[in-house]
């Protein structure tokens, strides 16, 4: 594909329990992602219906809840299981996602990046 319009989500603010100290996840903090993902189909005229490309409302939604769903010592852990289950549950052909935490003291903040590709088939 050479042509393909990529949707971006920046600054997505969510809570999650997420730290490897026990304490740490004891109640959630906050975390900030950033998403770019880009739909299966890329019909030339999407003739401005949302069916022919993915709501990133409804995206913005599913991020949040499963950030929720259970605790987690690694922002790589939640990082991998948000790109993974938006790609099964959207029309994603590719999905990037930053996940930023604030918890380190002396940084702005730390954070990873993940990129995941629809599986063929």
């Amino acid at each position: 594909m050479t042509e393909e319009r990529i949707i971006t989500i920046r600054g997505l603010e969510f809570h999650a329990r997420v730290g490897v100290p026990e304490e740490e996840r004891a109640t959630p903090q906050r975390l900030v992602a950033d998403l770019q993902f880009a739909a299966v189909l890329q019909p030339s005229d999407l003739g401005d219906d949302l069916s022919l490309t993915v709501d990133y409302h409804a995206v913005a939604l599913r991020v949040d809840a499963i950030a929720s769903e259970t605790p987690r010592k690694l922002i790589e852990t939640l990082a991998d299981e948000i790109a993974l289950k938006l790609l099964l549950e959207f029309r994603l052909r590719w999905i990037e996602i930053t996940i930023r935490k604030f918890i380190l003291p002396q940084t702005e903040w730390v954070g990873v990046t993940v990129r995941r590709l629809k599986a063929e088939g």
